[in-house]
């Protein structure tokens, strides 16, 4: 039991050099990723909305690769499957509002 006991020093240090990088490149994704919209980042988001809707207007979507609309696809999915969840988080419960 010593012995074990007397290891936990080099498997903690052991463990935290493995962590740093690792950690390293989550901090490096999260400060891109992770950050609502600046001010900045308006007139893009704009621009990216109009280009979507003229596209639908226009017909553009049907020439998407089939690649490209199996991405779309997972991505809708995805998003709806969020606001589901915040559903459920929202009512505290899987079936019903509490009334």
């Amino acid at each position: 039991m010593a012995a074990a006991v007397g290891k936990i020093p080099q498997l903690i240090s052991g463990l935290v050099q493995q962590a740093k990088p690792k950690l390293g490149v989550f901090m490096k994704y999260a400060k891109v990723e992770l950050t609502p919209p600046s001010p900045g980042d308006i007139p893009e988001i704009r621009a990216g909305i109009g280009k979507l809707l003229n596209g639908a207007r226009t017909g553009k979507w049907k020439q998407l690769t089939v690649r490209e609309a199996w991405l779309n696809t997972l991505v809708a999915t995805e998003i709806g499957l969020w606001f589901f969840v915040g559903e459920c988080i929202g009512k505290c419960n899987l079936i019903g509002y509490s009334v």
